[in-house]
């Protein structure tokens, strides 16, 4: 998709101002404006991992390194289309792998998973904006912890499901995983939008990501940003506020209109 340029004029943080800087006609969204300002006023910014901060899904990823890769997929295109519950396809797709502990940390150092371009240039922005960055994802704990060491993004800053693994066994087989995680279930990122509002008393949070459960997550969350730079899903991107293939409009926006800019 071609990027957007951006004019250099006098700068206002209203939506509708920000948007005139973008001189052509190839944004995409039902609310572009309104997701521009939030974006450059948000007090934090959550995003999906897979398909959005990373350009697989991590759990097909492990499921193909233990020769799963097809019978997992197909469930989770049906999660990310929106087509079945997500807790649903959690546990099935979980069901057919069974990994261990042992398993996942093989994967990883055999397949590390690979950032999304721009994304670490995006989060960086944020953070010297004074915008807090969270991780909301269904996919695992253990496998996107390296990923926010990589983006410089805490710990505690992420939301997403724990596995749980039989410690009295070298590889630590599989257990189950852990169901009272807000992303265990659909309708789960909204909770965790909400969660993350209450815990720290955000007036605006945006969701950024590319699948039906990230749309979810408006309300409670002030915009939400399809992601198309991986996959692109009609259904999310009929309800996106904006809609973009890359980050560099993002940034762009972040970098010149941010709530701290100079």
């Amino acid at each position: 998709m071609p990027m957007s340029s951006i004019d250099d004029r006098t700068f206002s943080t209203l939506g509708i101002d920000i948007m005139s800087h973008f001189s052509n006609d190839k944004l995409e969204g039902q609310n572009i404006a309104s997701a521009m300002e939030a974006l450059a006023k948000a007090d934090a910014v959550c995003f999906d991992v897979d398909s959005t901060v990373i350009q697989e899904e991590g759990i097909d990823v492990l499921a193909a390194s233990l020769g799963k890769g097809k019978e997992v997929s197909a469930w989770t295109l049906k999660a990310m289309e929106g087509d079945t519950k997500f807790e649903d396809a959690l546990a099935a797709r979980l069901d057919i792998i069974k990994p261990s502990r042992a398993s996942i940390l093989k994967c990883l150092e055999d397949h590390p998973l690979q950032l999304s371009p721009g994304v670490d240039r995006l989060v960086e922005v944020l953070m010297e904006n004074g915008t807090d960055v969270y991780l909301v994802s269904g996919g695992f704990r253990i496998m996107i912890e390296p990923v926010a060491k990589t983006l410089c993004i805490s710990k505690t800053n992420i939301f997403a499901n724990t596995i749980f693994f039989d410690e009295n066994t070298e590889t630590g087989e599989y257990t189950g995983f852990c169901r009272d995680e807000p992303t265990s279930a659909d309708m789960g990122k909204p909770k965790a939008v909400q969660m993350i509002k209450d815990q720290h008393g955000y007036e605006t949070v945006v969701m950024v990501g590319d699948g039906a459960t990230d749309a979810q997550a408006k309300p409670p969350a002030d915009a939400f940003i399809g992601f198309g730079g991986v996959a692109v899903r009609d259904a999310v991107k009929q309800k996106a506020c904006w809609y973009v293939y890359d980050f560099e409009d993002m940034i762009k926006v972040v970098e010149k209109f941010g709530k701290n800019r100079n």
